[in-house]
């Protein structure tokens, strides 16, 4: 749930899929270009963990490297 105490902050990405789509329940690791926020990926970095958005949730990554 997004609340005012808990706000949704996102950034504009591209994730780096290759030659295979993903397909639901698919799990892989991939790289993700973010667009236009110089801050993004450090705060990716912190939380360790972010949720991909299309219109509503469709993932979630984890941070590796």
């Amino acid at each position: 749930m997004v609340s005012q105490m808990e706000p949704l902050v996102g950034y504009d990405a591209l994730p780096l899929i290759g030659e295979h789509p993903l397909t639901p329940g698919q799990t892989r690791r991939l790289g993700f270009v973010f667009l236009s926020h110089e801050e993004a990926v450090p705060r990716m970095r912190a939380a360790g963990r972010f949720y991909l958005w299309e219109g509503r949730f469709i993932g979630e990554a984890t941070i590796v490297a």
